[in-house]
């Protein structure tokens, strides 16, 4: 059986979080599209895209946030977090810097989240593997000790990308709830009903 994408049972909000540059408008194009630009720009201001998947026999709405990961744009934390049930976290695997700042992003992360939010650490650019400068083993003990999860993806060739997704929105994660625990706090729950966000930017 199919389903048209404005038929949903839930509606779950996923945010990207991370410097620019890190890839995290092509995991976005990836997930939902299946497409991916090597000479993506930089995010300006915020977007977001769609992607309905089936999990324990109900269709789930994926709304996948990205924003601008410059300083200039902090302005809109408050609003896009707001109604998040998972994040993405990324740097990219090649830059150290970009790793580094995970920390800043993960503390603005949960002074503006949901307090119930499952957070993923995602090493990008897995494709890079021979420019490495964050090793495996670091990130992972640095997800352990602040209790994410944690993969490492490349939106360019796929690997892990949808794992990373379906993860967060799925429950299978180290820090998540099953799915019946996310629908009480889900965005909405009435298949056919536009969202806010639908409203302001037109169905993707």
């Amino acid at each position: 059986m199919t389903h048209r994408e404005d038929e949903y049972d839930y509606l779950f909000k996923v945010v990207l979080i991370g410097d620019s540059g890190v890839g995290k408008s092509n995991l976005l194009s990836r997930f939902t599209r299946n497409e991916f630009n090597l000479e993506s720009k930089s995010t300006i201001g915020v977007e977001f895209a769609t992607r309905s998947i089936q999990v324990e026999g109900k269709t789930v709405k994926a709304q996948i946030w990205d924003t601008a990961g410059q300083e200039r744009y902090r302005a809109i934390t408050s609003a896009y977090y707001r109604g998040a049930v998972g994040a993405l976290l990324v740097y990219d695997i090649a830059k150290h810097l970009t790793y580094e700042n995970a920390e800043r992003w993960l503390k603005e992360l949960q002074d503006h989240a949901d307090s119930n939010i499952v957070i993923m650490l995602v090493g990008n650019k897995s494709d890079l593997r021979h420019l490495r400068a964050v090793p495996t083993d670091e990130a992972k003990a640095f997800a352990e000790k602040h209790g994410l999860s944690f993969l490492e993806t490349s939106a360019l060739d796929s690997s892990n990308v949808e794992l990373a997704f379906k993860t967060i929105l799925t429950g299978e994660s180290t820090k998540t709830l099953p799915l019946t625990s996310f629908t009480s706090r889900q965005l909405e729950k009435h298949p056919n009903r536009q969202t806010e966000t639908d409203r302001w930017t037109g169905k993707m």
